[in-house]
């Protein structure tokens, strides 16, 4: 086995601020605890927690690294004295507390999945933060079923084009919104029955009518502010709100006689603080019942772009300026 070196490169953050923050450094390379698993990574999902975090607005939990990136892809390299699930030459996907940016990163072994059959390096460092927080916010949290009414806000971005394939996959009629035709157009090519462009039509009214004026059992949105009452206005009897981001910020007034009469549920989460349990258990979840669906092909990442590791900060100037559709990452 050729053997592994001292140092590597990384992108850290300097200072909190702007993506001009971001700077190439060396590293040491960190060392896998007992149930961890080093990995040589290939490539590293951009996600807008790495640019809150860069922002100084989203500081990574005791213990993880300072490094921003919260999924990769690559080889395992390395494995911790009590590792049963993983050997080295394996290719697997991770998903990360931190350390992403960087050519080798540690993850518990129980957070790390094969990459799917047909899947580019790139497209499999896609799949980890998106994938996680879909399934544990509208599966599990949501409860989405088939046959029921599911709306996401953002579709053309990696969580929205995530969440729409996988809804449609297991039954549920999709609505989204959208800033543009040609995000439109993608998202209802991936299974969107109907994309709305908040720049043109209220979304609210429009899916009311498109519901027969039921409203929608089911809203996943990271926008927040005004979208909060708009959401409850829509939402269905005993419908399910769960939010996942704040874009437009946390706080609202809001009517929650309606939360009352409607019998809705809002609730939201947050993934990266949670226990190696409960991750592990999303893990699991998704190996059973979403793997097998990007392996047969019918849910697969939909990409935006790659940038070498020192074009880190042009990254994040593209996923900040909210013109692209679907994923960002960092090849290695």
């Amino acid at each position: 086995m050729t053997a592994l070196p001292e140092t590597m490169r990384a992108v850290e953050i300097t200072k909190p601020g702007g993506p001009e923050v971001l700077a190439l450094c060396e590293r040491p390379l960190p060392a896998p605890g007992a149930d961890e698993i080093l990995i040589r990574v290939a490539a590293a999902g951009v996600n807008r927690p790495d640019c809150l975090q860069r922002a100084g607005a989203y500081p990574p939990p005791p213990g993880a690294s300072p490094l921003p990136g919260l999924e990769a892809s690559g080889e395992v390299v390395a494995i911790g004295a009590s590792v049963t699930r993983w050997k080295v030459g394996d290719r697997v996907c991770a998903l990360l507390n931190g350390g992403g940016y960087a050519e080798y990163a540690a993850c518990h072994e129980d957070h790390a999945l094969a990459v799917p059959a047909g899947l580019s390096m790139e497209e499999a460092a896609a799949l980890p933060e998106t994938f996680f927080t879909v399934w544990t916010n509208v599966f599990d949290r949501g409860r989405l079923k088939a046959g029921e009414t599911f709306l996401v806000h953002g579709g053309s971005s990696g969580i929205g084009t995530t969440a729409i394939q996988l809804a449609k996959a297991f039954g549920a009629r999709v609505f989204t919104t959208v800033g543009g035709a040609d995000k439109a157009e993608t998202c209802r090519k991936l299974g969107a029955e109907i994309a709305v462009n908040y720049r043109e039509a209220d979304y609210v009214s429009a899916l009311r009518e498109s519901t027969g004026g039921k409203g929608v059992d089911l809203i996943l949105d990271m926008v927040g502010g005004d979208y909060i009452p708009r959401n409850v206005k829509l939402a269905a009897e005993s419908g399910r709100i769960v939010q996942i981001a704040f874009l437009q910020g946390p706080e609202v007034s809001l009517n929650f006689a309606q939360v009352m009469v409607k019998r809705l549920t809002i609730t939201g989460s947050t993934l990266r603080p949670r226990s190696v349990a409960e991750k592990a258990a999303i893990a699991e979840s998704l190996r059973e019942k979403a793997w097998p669906l990007i392996a047969a092909g019918r849910v697969k990442p939909v990409m935006a772009a790659a940038f070498p590791l020192a074009e880190a900060a042009a990254a994040h100037r593209l996923m900040e300026g909210s013109t692209h559709i679907g994923k960002i990452v960092l090849t290695m």
